[in-house]
């Protein structure tokens, strides 16, 4: 079942005097949040008045944060964005969408389940779990990731010796 509310990031410090916060945001890019008019805090809505991209976080002036004490107060706090509100690509998803998903072979036999994604320079690897526990290390490339269904909860895989 998809979640309505996402984990997107969290407050790792304020910035400045006058109650800008440092979001190290959990996307692709830091940008990513910039395109919600709202974000969730202990499940309260916060509007988004303003944001910019700073190296690898965004600093955000979110409502009701005048100062630099109510900045404080809000460190270390989850953000969310609402499912609804995120205006995805075709053929896009969340990530949190395919952990836990069942991974199967080219024939459609079980073979385990997403556990992990290990995001690495050179693209992400899956991390996948098999019933007694032994992992498996498999490039997110069409060679060996031919199908990501994160409607129907699977992943097919083509594996190759010693994987």
């Amino acid at each position: 079942m998809k979640k309505e509310f996402l984990e997107a990031g969290q407050i790792v410090n304020t910035h400045g005097l006058r109650g800008e916060v440092r979001i190290l945001p959990w996307a692709d890019s830091p940008g990513f949040l910039q395109s919600f008019e709202h974000l969730y805090i202990d499940g309260q809505s916060v509007k988004l008045l303003g944001s910019r991209v700073h190296k690898h976080s965004l600093i955000a002036q979110l409502e009701g944060v005048t100062d630099i004490n109510a900045a404080i107060a809000l460190k270390h706090k989850m953000v969310y964005i609402r499912r609804a509100e995120a205006d995805l690509p075709p053929g896009h998803f969340f990530i949190q969408d395919i952990l836990g998903a069942k991974v199967v072979d080219e024939a459609g036999m079980a073979f385990g389940k997403l556990q992990d994604i290990l995001p690495r320079p050179a693209g992400d690897v899956y991390v996948i779990v098999r019933e007694g526990g032994q992992e498996h290390l498999v490039p997110d490339v069409p060679a060996f990731i031919l199908e990501k269904n994160p409607d129907e909860g699977f992943i097919r895989v083509r594996l190759i010796e010693g994987m």
